[in-house]
């Protein structure tokens, strides 16, 4: 086990700033630690990026839809005295999603490799179906290779790379371009696009990414996606409220202005808006990088300035009617593909053929919005305010427009008419939100801005401030924001993280079931 640096000096009160997924986490792996602690949200409820919109009967997840690794969220409620099936209800999603293509065709994604292996050998082939288990069997051995060493662990150094798993992932290709190495297990277009979308996620093409971001589609295409009964925000709920049992004092309605420092320099209490002072031993920071830097007074010194991910125009729509053709998840894929990633990572246009996710909660979950009425989330990925400074308040209507239309071209007939209630989310909302160049998903993956590369959860210079969320290690996703709040908590209890996620079996939480679609 290696030894990593932690905060020194007392540590007996943290205070947590930020209370969504990565802060609760964090929060309850202190508690589980022995410290005392206070989360300070500057909202008037848990969640951050997860949070929730309720408005004419309906309950809005406005941030991230696709749950993945639950175990993980099982970790941080054990280490507060509860556990997954105690606080929530999770439904496991077949088809994890559906995958819709421009020549009229479609294939579901299932988790279970024989319905996968069926699916692919129905639509395109046994040969393919063979390439599927064999980049199946290779994803496995990626996540094994990367989820304790690399994705699960502070690094102080790129020496803390160096080990057996390290060769592990370089003897399977792990450090070549994700595009390439999906492509030499699958020669179908459509399936390669399956497997490697997922590095949007971390902000880069799949040609350009590095292959070890397959793990993300292990997360989604192996271990399985999840729905939460109540919505996604029902997580952050049930992190709270554990949190609280547990004893931490979460204070809502409390925006952090600025660190009181002491005589040496070290961070003695934290202030906020409504004139509030609590002291401290240390504080944790989840908030997004720039507001994070705000509150040091200063950004830490980088070779290169960092590279903000793509962002995402969004659309909530409540409708009077439902699409059968819908999954609980529908990826619909446009005809191009190597455009679409020059457009929104260097071009800054909007996508001209447009790749789109369509989540619809309320097949799973009715409740999610009034009777009779049916919710769904449109997410269009577009440049960030860096790459593209596009004026959204005057584009946003038009491209509105504009997707609605191309999703009734893609088979919603009379989407349009159909709407009763509707948010547009742009990045100039996520950018008064405070992220960084107006994208949620903060600071992209390139090799300059990954791993021991990335901006560091312990601060240099600051003797008891740690970082936690997206834009520290280890990353972008619901997952990884998880263990980053782990990964902070055990920079200031020096205790150890677990030896890797474990996939939730079926039966975890209070009832879980199969999504029932088509």
């Amino acid at each position: 086990m290696k030894t990593v640096k932690t905060v020194t000096g007392r540590t007996d009160h943290v205070v947590v700033v930020g209370a969504g997924l990565a802060g609760l986490s964090c929060a309850l792996h202190l508690l589980g630690a022995g410290r005392r602690v206070t989360v300070l949200e500057r909202g008037t409820q848990p969640g951050g990026r997860a949070g929730v919109l309720r408005s004419g009967g309906y309950r809005i997840d406005t941030g991230p839809t696709v749950l993945t690794m639950p175990d993980l969220l099982d970790e941080a409620l054990a280490a507060g005295g509860s556990s997954l099936r105690e606080r929530l209800d999770l439904v496991r999603l077949d088809p994890a999603y559906r995958a819709e293509f421009a020549d009229g065709t479609a294939i579901d994604v299932h988790s279970d490799p024989d319905r996968m292996e069926a699916q692919i050998r129905s639509v395109a082939g046994p040969a393919e179906a063979a390439g599927y288990r064999r980049l199946r069997s290779w994803l496995e051995k990626v996540y094994r290779a990367q989820m304790h060493s690399f994705i699960d662990a502070n690094f102080d150094s790129p020496l803390g790379l160096l080990g057996a798993d390290l060769a592990r992932l370089a003897a399977l290709g792990g450090f070549g371009r994700l595009g390439p190495r999906i492509g030499s297990f699958l020669h179908d277009d459509r399936l390669r696009r399956i497997f490697s979308f997922q590095s949007l996620y971390a902000g880069v093409a799949p040609a350009r990414a590095l292959a070890a971001y397959a793990v993300i589609a292990y997360m989604d295409t192996v271990a399985g996606v999840w729905f939460p009964r109540g919505g996604m925000h029902a997580v952050p709920r049930a992190l709270a409220s554990a949190a609280a049992q547990a004893g931490a004092g979460l204070r809502y309605g409390r925006a952090v202005v600025s660190l009181e420092r002491g005589p040496s320099g070290r961070v003695v209490a934290v202030r906020t808006a409504d004139g509030g002072r609590t002291p401290c031993d240390a504080v944790v920071i989840t908030a997004d990088l720039p507001a994070a830097h705000r509150l040091l007074g200063r950004r830490p010194r980088r070779a290169v300035p960092l590279r903000w991910s793509p962002s995402a125009f969004l659309l909530h729509l409540g409708t009077d009617r439902r699409w059968d053709r819908l999954a609980h998840h529908t990826l619909s894929f446009g005809a191009a593909w190597e455009s679409t990633f020059t457009e929104l990572t260097r071009s800054g246009r909007v996508m001209s053929d447009p790749s789109l996710l369509v989540t619809n909660p309320t097949a799973t979950d009715p409740a999610l919005a009034p009777p009779g009425r049916h919710l769904h989330h449109v997410l269009a990925p577009c440049p960030n305010l860096q790459t593209g400074p596009i004026d959204w308040a005057r584009t946003a209507p038009a491209y509105r427009d504009s997707l609605v239309r191309e999703l009734e071209r893609r088979g919603l007939e009379g989407l349009g008419e159909a709407v009763v209630f509707e948010r547009v989310v742009t990045p100039a909302d996520w950018l008064a939100q405070g992220h960084g160049a107006g994208t949620p998903f903060s600071a992209a993956h390139t090799l300059a801005q990954t791993g021991p590369f990335r901006p560091r959860n312990l601060v240099p210079g600051e003797e008891n401030v740690v970082l936690a969320g997206c834009g520290t290690t280890p990353g972008v996703g619901v997952p990884t924001v998880l263990v980053s709040g782990k990964l902070a908590a055990a920079r200031i209890t020096g205790g150890t993280r677990a030896t890797g996620a474990r996939t939730v079996p079926r039966d975890a939480g209070r009832g879980v079931r199969s999504g029932a679609r088509p």
